[in-house]
């Protein structure tokens, strides 16, 4: 098996504290990686690098690991602006949200959905992100869920079944029968072509009951569990999903008390998804408060036409750190190994020997930059499996 050397890295962020500095992050100065394959051979500082039969040197630019999105929506058709701008403009919109993207993704092909998610899919790893999970939820019904989720496989394992998105407006008038779709006939179909279940347990949609229902049906097939709670206000999502062992609670915008300590007892992370709350005005989640805590925190993309249109996790990151009270360190973190814990992946979203080669060169000396430049083109290489992007 052919080694590659890769040298010449400023800063080498590894997300192990066993390497380098000995931090969260665990940086090594002037440092080098071999890749054997796909996968990390050996990391330490390049005075002490092995023999490859290979070299690429970077010149002085700093690695991190590649960033781990665990919350997107990308399979979908249609765009949302006029929505947008209507709340940015502070006027009620009553253009059918949700709703407008489910008709549009309804009516495009499987190659129209598949050439859209290949072009986001393009932007988020020349933004340094090399892997993603992707959700249903703009099909509701069994055949147009499906169809996402088979577009969806094309681009990533970490598929997630999200029937109970909203309910759509031929069930308005019969939510029981909308949930008896999803715990049945649509589950039936989706579960083979998704790891994780999902349900958006919020006002407007889902109640604690029927997500409980939904969740409930999604683990007899075998099914992980993921959950949108606490975005919009205080309710049951942290509740349930720390009975559920879910691996991720993700918005937790309003959190009680309580809801802190159920999760800092816990080992369910908490996303959070700063483009979201950018893109909507909503206030931002307390990523301070949770870090104190001991919660394990994450961050996202919510990459989706209508709340969080963002591909990019380096402006999730600066975000984070100036609206989120986290610091550029801890926010690097949870955009790479926190959201590897996300998707309970020890393979990924770090640097050490054996995980998969997955990593992005920055144009800049250190990873302070990813928050101290927001907007700006940082990373110049993107690496996945042991092969450039």
């Amino acid at each position: 098996m052919t080694a590659t050397l890769i040298t010449g890295i400023s800063e080498l962020v590894t997300c192990d504290p066993s390497q380098g500095d000995g931090s969260p992050l665990g940086i090594v100065r002037d440092a080098a990686l071999v890749i054997e394959g796909e996968r990390v051979a050996w990391v330490g500082e390049a005075l002490r690098a092995p023999a490859a039969d290979a070299c690429v040197d970077l010149g002085g630019h700093a690695v991190i690991p590649g960033f781990v999105d665990s919350h997107t929506h990308l399979v979908f058709a249609g765009e949302r602006s006029v929505e947008w701008a209507a709340r940015m403009a502070g006027e009620p919109y009553t253009g059918g949200g949700i709703a407008t993207t489910v008709a549009a993704t309804r009516a495009a092909s499987p190659e129209e959905l598949r050439e859209h998610t290949r072009a986001l899919v393009a932007q988020m790893h020349a933004q340094g992100t090399t892997t993603i999970e992707i959700k249903s939820g703009y099909g509701l019904d069994v055949a147009h869920e499906a169809r996402i989720l088979e577009v969806a496989r094309e681009f990533t394992d970490e598929t997630t079944f999200l029937g109970a998105h909203v309910v759509p407006p031929e069930y308005a008038h019969d939510r029981e029968a909308y949930v008896d779709l999803v715990c049945g006939e649509m589950l039936q179909a989706c579960a083979p072509l998704s790891r994780w279940i999902d349900v958006f347990c919020d006002t407007g949609a889902f109640d604690e009951a029927e997500t409980r229902r939904v969740l409930s049906a999604g683990v007899k097939m075998g099914l992980g569990v993921r959950l949108h709670g606490n975005q919009l206000e205080a309710g049951p999502g942290v509740r349930i999903a720390v009975e559920f062992g879910a691996a991720s609670v993700d918005h937790c915008n309003h959190l009680s008390d309580d809801d802190i300590d159920a999760l800092a007892a816990s080992d369910v992370v908490a996303t959070l998804l700063p483009g979201a709350d950018f893109s909507t005005r909503a206030p931002y989640a307390d990523g301070r408060r949770l870090l104190d805590a001991g919660v394990t925190v994450a961050i996202a993309t919510d990459c989706n036409p209508g709340s969080a249109y963002v591909t990019s996790m380096p402006l999730c990151i600066a975000v984070a750190v100036r609206d989120m009270g986290l610091t550029p360190a801890e926010a690097l973190y949870a955009a790479t190994r926190g959201g590897a814990q996300a998707l309970r992946r020890d393979d990924i979203g770090s640097l050490s020997v054996g995980v998969s080669a997955d990593f992005a060169v920055l144009d800049a000396p250190s990873h302070l930059h990813l928050a101290y430049r927001p907007g700006s083109s940082l990373v110049a290489q993107t690496w996945r499996r042991g092969a450039r992007v």
